[in-house]
């Protein structure tokens, strides 16, 4: 990927209070690297699969998560769409060097999402192939609710599919599907899915390496086979072999 629409998603980032645990951890099961921390930025790290970046090693973090960044061409505007819409945030805009621009939020529901405003750093280098992102899910107890925030803030449009007794959300910018929006959640959060060679290989791995398994291995029509994880530090995570025609 070398640019991202206004409304995609373009970087995912994980926050820990342990950086060189989180490391160990995702270097093992998906075979990546990172780059050296930058005093600049508070020891940032970017993740690396071969050359070529997947997403952020963030050790500022109060808590263990994986966040969703979404492409913006204006943070200012909309984290005052997010503000206006019922949205907290969180992290007001602000520049990153020359790399960007960003800001955090919650939707009125409570889960986190960002914003960000590319400079000389365009978003993820890799994505939608195997240990890269593939896919970014709401989780929530009220889609309905969440529906018209992300509508207005990103100009997302959503459409509901038959998926099982409780529904699904897919968000589309124009006609491109993005994310998706379905589950309970207690905690309403943004999940990150990671696309893998072999879902149960995966977990056996992740589960050696001191994760546990939330959901699955499972399948499920039309999408493939899915685990949720959680990483020894408690950040959540989802990994998918997606189907193909030939399966």
């Amino acid at each position: 990927m070398t640019d991202y629409a206004a409304g995609t998603p373009s970087w995912v980032e994980l926050s820990t209070k342990d950086p060189d645990g989180s490391y160990a951890f995702y270097s093992e099961l998906f075979g990546w690297t990172a780059t050296e921390g930058s005093d600049d930025f508070g020891g940032y790290r970017t993740w690396l699969d071969g050359d070529r970046s997947v997403g952020g090693l963030n050790p500022m973090g109060e808590f263990p998560a994986w966040t969703t960044y979404v492409a913006t061409d204006d943070a200012e505007a909309t984290a005052e769409k997010a503000g206006a819409s019922g949205g907290t945030v969180m992290v007001p805009p602000m520049d990153v060097g020359d790399l960007g621009r960003m800001a955090v939020f919650t939707d009125p529901q409570g889960a986190v999402i960002g914003v960000w405003q590319a400079g000389d750093m365009k978003g993820a280098d890799k994505v939608n192939e195997p240990v890269s992102c593939c896919w970014n899910e709401l989780h929530t107890g009220d889609r309905d609710g969440a529906k018209p925030f992300y509508e207005a803030v990103f100009g997302w449009r959503a459409e509901d599919v038959d998926m099982g007794d409780e529904g699904y959300t897919v968000f589309h910018v124009g006609d491109r599907p993005i994310g998706g929006a379905g589950g309970r959640a207690d905690a309403p959060h943004w999940l990150v899915w990671f696309s893998v060679v072999d879902a149960d290989a995966t977990v056996a791995k992740a589960e050696e390496l001191g994760a546990r398994c939330q959901m699955g291995p499972m399948d499920v029509p039309t999408v493939g086979r899915l685990a949720v994880l959680e990483d020894p530090q408690g950040a959540r995570f989802g990994v998918l072999k997606g189907e193909t025609p030939d399966e």
